[in-house]
């Protein structure tokens, strides 16, 4: 397959970081390092396997990434120092049996192993549900713990909650850091004493399709009444201006918007536009939208909260500066 590599390396000063960005998405890990590390990072490889997230990449960085990393070998990507990775939660089927990274064969994860088996990076950075701890009792974690460990990192991981991060979503998610450097003793971040509300990522004026129509908003009261009747929970979630925090915004919001509705006065609640849902998320409003709405809300709702990687960014970079 054709490799795409970042033309705008070839000026980088040598003591800047190079990065490498597997199941890059949109790009929302090297938005967080890339506010902290500024003009010592250097982008010089990235892979996502969706077109559409390609192309909302390629807009904002100048750097198409290339496609699916199970067909890159790993001496085909140049030397690099930190890794980045947000990756799908899978079962390791032989969990157990063989140990660390032999257990990863047949995962996606197992083409993160294989690069870093290859290249040693200084640093490796993954990102992943809350529910990864726990997932498969506990056996997804331990492996890739595991694999880490056996090539040599440092582990350390914990669940970060991006409503303590200046960010108005609760949204928990786990980080895991491995560092070849065993000297390093890495902090995470405490959560910043920053007060925010819906209202902060609210546009002021937004279309009126973004406003549910009479037979969804009947449809979705419909559905949460028959929940709540069998004793559960689910259904559509409503927050106002004030409100301290929206619930996790998904990949699957675009289907009927339910996780998240806006109340609005005297009309059925809206749905939070592209925009929002990119504010929501961290993103800056320079951030360019390029897809289309059901496009954009898959993208953002796939991403990271980018103040919470800015944070581990900043803790990261202090300690490979010490």
């Amino acid at each position: 397959m054709t490799l795409h590599f970042n033309p705008s390396n070839n000026n980088q000063t040598k003591s800047s970081y190079k990065f490498i960005d597997l199941f890059a998405g949109i790009g929302g890990i090297r938005l967080g390092f890339e506010q902290v590390f500024k003009d010592k990072s250097s982008f010089i490889f990235a892979s996502e396997i969706d077109k559409f997230a390609q192309t909302t990449y390629a807009s904002n960085y100048g750097h198409l990434p290339s496609g699916d990393i199970t067909q890159i070998q790993p001496n085909e990507i140049p030397e690099f120092d930190i890794l980045l990775a947000g990756f799908p939660c899978q079962p390791f089927s032989n969990a157990g049996l063989k140990k660390g990274f032999e257990d990863t064969r047949g995962t996606l994860f197992f083409d993160i192993a294989r690069i870093i088996k290859y290249h040693q990076p200084k640093v490796v950075f993954l990102e992943n549900v809350k529910g990864f701890k726990n997932h498969d009792k506990g056996n997804t974690f331990k492996v890739v713990k595991e694999t880490l460990e056996e090539q040599g990192y440092k582990v350390f991981a914990k669940v970060l909650n991006a409503k303590h991060f200046g960010v108005p979503q609760n949204r928990e998610r786990i980080y895991i850091i491995g560092f070849l450097d065993h000297d390093i003793d890495f902090d995470f971040p405490e959560p910043l004493e920053k007060i925010v509300k819906v209202g902060d990522i609210l546009e002021k004026k937004v279309d009126d399709k973004y406003t549910i129509s009479d037979k969804l908003w009947a449809g979705h009261q419909r559905r949460k009444l028959a929940h709540k009747a069998k004793g559960n929970g689910f259904g559509y979630s409503i927050f106002t201006h004030a409100s301290e925090y929206t619930s996790t915004i998904s990949a699957r919001y675009y289907k009927d918007g339910s996780e998240i509705l806006i109340n609005q006065k005297s009309k059925n609640p809206r749905k939070l536009s592209p925009r929002e849902a990119g504010r929501l998320q961290g993103f800056p409003n320079d951030f360019k939208i390029v897809v289309s709405d059901v496009q954009a809300y898959k993208q953002f709702g796939n991403s990271v909260a980018v103040p919470v990687i800015e944070a581990l960014a900043k803790n990261i970079f202090k300690e490979m500066n010490k």
